[in-house]
């Protein structure tokens, strides 16, 4: 039995670790004895997150580059020449037969030092518009997967395969949940339903947004799931509360996310990369509100890419408070927009990206399956 040795790195933030773990789940799945180590940047959520998923996981002490002025970018050299040492050393102990870098602090060390050690590596880059790190590194590693068109501005056209981001499984299919998930939330099958995600930790302007206005949601006689994040959650049960006759709740996270999906009508959500790809997986009509927070303006560009499309509204973030709720209400008392939206954002769903990935990596590393 031929061994496999996979190194991934990925973190910073949900969207990096995500498409990480559903790779090497899958690679699992493909060759049950492959043995997988993860690389990440020590006090990161990759350090935790990893673990919970049942993966080994090595941290670097690498840091960003802070954009304000800040002594922490003086110390940055050394961190990434500490960083480049210690991933030398454990690719010398791990022997990996391929490396994959999904973004984050960890990846830029981890995929430099392989390639000049001549060990073949991937990129899965998740944004339609590629990060300086990927750009710089797309010359030396062998195949770049991408989840949009286009992306031959930024990468060798060669290397690159259109595979999508890999997001959750369990979205798939979801007509057939919508009976239960109506039940599991308590709504009523005959009003439509809004569903507001603003990440795991919520998006303070989109909780503002809604909060402000939950009387004219329920006046218009619609439903609403709102995910609000941890900081978020005490101010909405007070603001929902007078109208948790009228189905609108609140909750700090959402477990259930595909029974969710299958309530909902229309999905307000940020445009990070791994939001985008679960709402075109879903088919759903949805209004993008991407953050202005983001390096390099990412969640524009992922918004844009389906809004050029005629696939999704976008709303900016700092006109969220004046329009979303108007333009949520609007877009519900549209049919026809609806149905033109679900009809273009279908063709953008790419439901076993981590399988087709899987199966790159597995090439790279030579490794033939039965």
């Amino acid at each position: 039995m031929k061994s496999l040795k996979i190194i991934l790195s990925g973190g910073g933030t949900g969207g990096h670790i995500f498409p990480a773990v559903a790779i090497a789940n899958e690679i699992k799945k493909l060759v049950p004895h492959a043995e997988i180590l993860f690389v990440g940047a020590l006090g990161k959520m990759e350090m935790e997150k990893v673990p919970a998923a049942g993966y080994k996981i090595i941290g670097l002490p690498i840091a960003g580059l802070q954009r304000k002025f800040t002594l922490s970018n003086f110390k940055l050299p050394f961190l990434i020449i500490k960083s480049l040492l210690k991933t030398k050393k454990i690719i010398k102990e791990f022997k990996p037969n391929v490396v994959v870098g999904t973004g984050g602090y960890a990846s830029g060390p981890l995929l430099r030092k392989a390639t000049s050690m001549r060990i073949p590596a991937l990129i899965q880059e998740q944004n339609s518009f590629a990060g300086i790190t990927n750009k710089i590194l797309s010359k030396k590693v062998n195949k770049i997967c991408v989840a949009y068109e286009g992306m031959e501005n930024f990468f060798p056209k060669e290397k690159i395969i259109l595979t999508g981001n890999p997001v959750r499984q369990d979205i798939a299919n979801l007509e057939s949940k919508r009976t239960d998930a109506l039940a599991f939330f308590k709504l009523d099958g005959t009003k439509k339903t809004i569903l507001v995600i603003g990440g795991s930790l919520g998006a303070k302007t989109i909780n503002e947004a809604i909060g402000a206005n939950i009387a004219l949601i329920a006046k218009s006689n619609f439903q609403l799931l709102w995910q609000t994040g941890k900081t978020y959650i005490n101010t909405a049960k007070q603001q929902v509360e007078p109208y948790i006759n009228q189905n609108c709740f609140a909750f700090d996270f959402i477990y259930k996310m595909d029974y969710a999906y299958a309530a909902a009508d229309v999905v307000i959500s940020r445009a990070g990369a791994s939001s985008v790809s679960e709402i075109c997986n879903t088919h759903k009509a949805c209004i993008l509100v991407p953050s202005p927070n983001v390096a390099e303006d990412h969640q524009t560009k992922n918004a844009m890419a389906l809004v050029n499309k005629e696939a999704s509204i976008l709303v900016k973030d700092n006109e969220a408070s004046e329009k979303l709720v108007l333009e949520v209400i609007a877009l519900l008392n549209n049919e026809s927009l609806q149905n033109k939206l679900i009809q273009n954002i279908k063709p953008l769903a790419y439901l076993n990206s981590a399988n087709v990935i899987a199966k790159e990596v597995l090439k790279l590393a030579n490794y033939k399956l039965d």
